[in-house]
């Protein structure tokens, strides 16, 4: 039997969700965006779970986009459905949508790990990401347009967001690939490693963020999200509503008792 698209598996607070389609650039099929939908829920719902990170398989891609003949070529029709994967998709399209992380938020901080091409679908997946450490010699691309495509994953909105407008529409407008160097000059990323140190670097990030009180770095993350593009009063407000239930929790005690004593907090999510 053949792998799965996707390898999802938890360690310690720690899951890792891995595009595992190394010989097609971990281009994304039906099969991988039902797999992702179902890990990112049980990342949600896993009170062990503190942080993930998101990865490919291999050293050649991050992520392609999208299989054009197995996942567009079923959507435009071109292609039956054949797999109980491709009738998921059909019988429920919004599973595209939360296996991307365009319609579906996940309030664990997400960690990604880029290798090589992550171009399409991978560089709208990376958006939903929080922390994104790529090798020296990866490549991005938003290419949709040069195939008369739209990028549906949600980068129309979230780019201009993250990076500067212009940066943005040069991105989304030319469909022109850029180095790693570029994206981290421009705000797309936050680390550029040699290609052996991308998964270490992302566990370490990993790692310090699961050493932290989870109902307080999931409140900030869903203050972050819950909060963009509203009106600056209106998300002050929402920002004390999300904090104010971690900042009475046992966590939270144990952090402020942790710190009078000169140790390293036990924290139990409660």
């Amino acid at each position: 039997m053949s792998e799965p698209h996707l390898l999802y598996k938890k360690e310690g607070h720690v899951a890792t969700v891995t595009m595992n389609r190394p010989e097609a650039r971990n281009a994304i099929t039906p099969e991988m965006l039902c797999r992702l939908a179902d890990a990112w829920q049980d990342i949600n719902e896993d009170k062990n779970v503190r942080v993930a990170i998101l990865t490919g398989a291999g050293d050649a891609a991050f992520c392609a986009g999208a299989d054009l003949e197995k996942l567009v070529g079923m959507t435009q029709g071109r292609r039956p459905p054949e797999t109980d994967y491709d009738h998921r998709i059909l019988n429920d399209i919004g599973i595209i949508y939360k296996g991307l992380l365009k319609t579906y938020d996940v309030y664990k901080p997400i960690v990604a790990a880029i290798r090589g091409y992550c171009v399409a679908g991978g560089t709208e997946i990376l958006q939903a990401t929080d922390v994104r450490v790529a090798a020296w010699d990866a490549q991005f691309a938003i290419a949709e347009v040069k195939w008369s495509l739209f990028p549906m994953g949600g980068s129309t909105v979230r780019l201009p967001r993250q990076i500067s407008y212009c940066q943005a529409m040069e991105i989304l407008l030319t469909g022109e690939r850029f180095s790693a160097h570029e994206a981290w000059r421009i705000g797309l990323i936050n680390k550029v490693v040699a290609p052996e140190q991308v998964m270490s670097e992302a566990m370490r990030y990993a790692n310090l963020i699961a050493e932290n009180g989870p109902l307080a770095v999931q409140a900030v993350k869903r203050s972050v999200l819950e909060t963009s593009g509203m009106e600056l009063r209106a998300a002050l407000d929402k920002e004390t509503e999300i904090g104010i239930p971690p900042s009475m929790s046992r966590d939270a005690r144990e952090g402020s008792k942790a710190f009078k004593e000169k140790r390293k907090p036990t924290f139990s999510g409660e």
